[in-house]
């Protein structure tokens, strides 16, 4: 039975170097897992009231149809404000709702931060995993994966050095393992 990992980038920009990074990481993943991108740039602001009023977009039932059927999620994140973004944000609270209705719940879980500074997105990677523990999901201890000075490992087609892969590899393989 293959099993399904989704990758989110809480980048929404063209040529966004999380993207790029996170692709990278998605040629790392055995045959075995099928890996594919979900986008999110298309979510409307998470509002309560078009569930509670029966008035659901259906950008968001087909995000929610989409993400119940993964096992696992690789989220890539830039940091905004010592935070991860707010796109990704909101990807994570339309499947959380309703109440009751948790579709990350129980799922396994890696983050890598990505930031053309030296801390790597230190601060979006931590603000993700608290948010991630209290949806219930399994994240990733080791390794942590903060990929600081981004802009010195890409080589300008998307390709990481081959230090970087390691570190990537390393990553998948400890979310494969919580398959």
């Amino acid at each position: 039975m293959s099993r399904k990992i989704g990758i989110i980038s809480g980048s929404l920009r063209e040529g966004s170097f999380t993207t790029q990074i996170a692709r990278a990481a998605k040629e790392l993943f055995p045959e075995s897992v099928k890996a594919e991108f979900i986008e999110i740039g298309q979510l409307p602001l998470f509002n309560q009231d078009y569930d509670d009023k029966g008035t659901t977009p259906e950008s968001y039932k087909t995000f929610r149809s989409l993400i119940a059927g993964f096992d696992g999620f690789l989220f890539a994140t830039p940091e905004h404000n010592r935070s991860f973004p707010a796109a990704l944000k909101n990807a994570l609270d339309v499947a959380s709702r309703p109440w009751g209705h948790n579709l990350w719940n129980g799922k396994a879980a890696a983050i890598i931060s990505v930031s053309p500074g030296t801390y790597g997105g230190f601060g979006a990677n931590h603000h993700l995993r608290q948010v991630l523990a209290f949806l219930n999901m399994r994240p990733v201890q080791q390794p942590e994966a903060y990929i600081g000075s981004v802009t010195n490992l890409l080589d300008g087609k998307g390709s990481v050095n081959e230090q970087t892969k390691t570190h990537l590899k390393g990553v998948v393989d400890a979310l494969v393992s919580l398959l």
